[in-house]
């Protein structure tokens, strides 16, 4: 495998050929080789590993993957999304997402009040959704989006109104800043009516769909790479040994989240919203593992949707 541009063109024959499930005739119009060529490469990925291809008994691993993490986390459920590991993160995370969308569809009906937050991983479900029209359906954004160095606001707005549109819902924004300078200033806003309500509308929702956020994931968590924290930030994050984030709210390895300085600042709702409420967490990616860890073992979903090398390591790590 010394020829980086065959390795290149067997990849993407491969993901072509396995991914989309397009004909050779089609990939080879596409790349501007011969169906002859095609083959070819798709020979060349097998043979050097670029594909693995398995047959996936219905007992095995990502079911095995599931019960182990069920067993462990006492969770009331956990999807495995079947991915091959060499596909790499972006595509693990585009498995997940177009799982997400098409499961969201048995769990969010008419009548209902479904809380969002804002992500990388929710920009992903978004555009994934499967069109279904419901009728006195809500969809209400957990966590602020407005930060010093951008207009976040939009970035999450975005992300509500697809569900909306998607489901015929009418959307509630929450446009305030991610993180308030000062805990006063949170706490006097949080009396407002207009806030009030959009609190209550959290309150009360039958779902909760989130991700974790982690520092330094493969793919970057929106909060970490948007401009969200200052240095002096961060310092509390690894003085507090913070493991992650749900809604923008921070926890620590052992899964618990009191006493957090940063929190007292933070937009989104008490973690404990998530222990009562049904969440389906949605992760992907290795770097969210050690955040996956703490958030289950602080009991902080209900439901776990996860693509498979992420669940692998969550199994082999802990």
């Amino acid at each position: 495998m010394n020829d980086p541009q065959k390795v290149s063109n067997a990849i993407r024959a491969a993901r072509m050929y396995y991914y989309q499930n397009l004909t050779t005739g089609v990939i080879a119009k596409e790349m501007h080789v011969s169906r002859s060529t095609v083959s070819r490469l798709l020979t060349y990925a097998r043979l050097h590993g670029l594909v693995n291809i398995r047959i996936i008994e219905p007992a095995e691993l990502p079911d095995k993957l599931a019960k182990s993490i069920r067993g462990k986390y006492e969770i009331e459920n956990v999807h495995v999304v079947p991915v091959p590991e060499i596909a790499g993160e972006a595509e693990w995370l585009e498995r997940v997402a177009q799982y997400t969308g098409n499961f969201l569809n048995t769990k969010f009906d008419s009548n209902m009040i479904i809380g969002i937050a804002w992500g990388t991983t929710l920009t992903a479900i978004s555009k994934h959704l499967l069109r279904k029209t419901t009728h006195n359906s809500q969809i209400v954004q957990l966590n602020g989006a407005g930060n010093t160095q951008s207009m976040g606001i939009e970035y999450a707005s975005e992300i509500i109104m697809r569900f909306s549109e998607n489901y015929r819902a009418r959307a509630h924004l929450f446009p305030v800043p991610t993180f308030f300078d000062y805990p006063e200033t949170k706490q006097t806003l949080w009396k407002e009516g207009s806030i009030r309500r959009i609190l209550d509308l959290q309150s009360r929702a039958d779902l909760l769909l989130y991700s974790i956020g982690a520092v330094n994931a493969g793919i970057p968590s929106h909060v970490y790479s948007g401009g969200y924290l200052s240095e002096s930030d961060y310092k509390i994050l690894e003085e507090y040994k913070i493991a992650g984030d749900i809604a923008t709210v921070f926890f620590k390895e052992d899964g618990s989240f009191e006493n957090i300085p940063i929190n007292q600042r933070a937009s989104g709702p008490n973690l404990d919203l998530f222990q009562s409420k049904h969440g389906i967490c949605v992760v992907s990616g290795l770097a969210k593992v050690r955040g996956l860890h703490a958030a289950l073992k602080g009991k902080l979903m209900s439901e776990l949707i996860v693509d498979e090398p992420t669940a692998r390591a969550l199994v082999n790590q802990f």
